[in-house]
């Protein structure tokens, strides 16, 4: 949930709304077990990711990026906060927005994710490489994001606090990228003297969308993932091992009252 998720619902198993024994079972999807669980959106992540891989417009820190992140988290998953053993299908979200979230999470979504690879394709249209570039980290980046957030969810390898740690890490590596997307757009690049209308509004498009993504994941990040987001997962967190572990307790005290009366019975029979 990090404000430029792509709204699609998490995997989950479909209910069973069958009402008598005549109805027909559903048939399985036949087509690999990896092309079956990945989602068409997914896909097209990994198309990205693997295309602005290879482009040469992504610096080796971001690339390595996404490597040392899913690293840290998997070290974070296996020794700091693991997993409860729930299933991960069946565990609520970690945070459930109004309408009026949803909607900020389709402007962030529109901000950080549509509007750029439309500046990206547009750059490629027009032959300016200066756009293409400044703006492909970040694409990268959030791509890598959101396909993480995406996996993730469905596996119960991670509890909450993991999971919310993804668009945290992640929007913090992007802010210093969006930076400087700017600096290129406002610094480094000026229009000619007897430039065009439309060579005016794509040098101005180019400079407000650096500035909105700026704005929006600045908000996104202090105001939203820091105050409300990281906290609601710790205390989901928490809660659960509080509840397991009063759960070890009175399955103990249950399991010493059984042995208890059964010694008592044993000894009664010898008496």
């Amino acid at each position: 949930m990090s404000g430029a998720t792509v709204s699609v619902a998490p995997r989950t198993e479909p209910a069973d709304t069958s009402t008598s024994d005549h109805t027909k079972p559903q048939p399985e999807l036949v087509g690999g077990s990896v092309m079956g669980s990945l989602r068409v959106i997914e896909l097209q992540l990994v198309a990205f990711i693997m295309v602005f891989s290879v482009s040469g417009l992504v610096p080796i820190l971001d690339l390595a990026f996404p490597i040392f992140t899913t690293a840290y988290l998997l070290a974070l998953s296996r020794f700091a906060f693991p997993s409860h053993g729930r299933d991960a299908s069946g565990s609520p979200e970690i945070f459930q927005g109004s309408k009026l979230f949803r909607l900020y999470v389709v402007v962030g979504t529109t901000v950080g994710l549509f509007l750029p690879l439309a500046y990206v394709l547009g750059g490629f249209a027009r032959g300016d490489e200066q756009a293409v570039r400044s703006a492909t980290p970040h694409l990268f980046l959030l791509s890598c994001q959101i396909l993480t957030e995406n996996v993730i969810s469905g596996l119960s390898l991670f509890s909450p606090p993991v999971r919310a740690l993804v668009p945290l890490l992640y929007t913090v590596r992007r802010i210093f990228v969006i930076i400087d997307w700017i600096k290129d757009v406002w610094l480094n690049k000026s229009l000619p003297a007897n430039a065009e209308i439309k060579d005016v509004v794509w040098y101005w498009f180019g400079r407000s969308l650096a500035i909105a993504n700026l704005v929006y994941f600045s908000i996104n990040l202090f105001g939203f993932l820091i105050l409300r987001f990281l906290p609601r997962a710790f205390e989901i967190y928490f809660k659960e091992r509080d509840e397991m572990h009063s759960k070890m307790v009175e399955d103990k005290r249950s399991t010493a009252t059984v042995v208890n009366d059964k010694s008592q019975s044993t000894d009664k029979k010898f008496d």
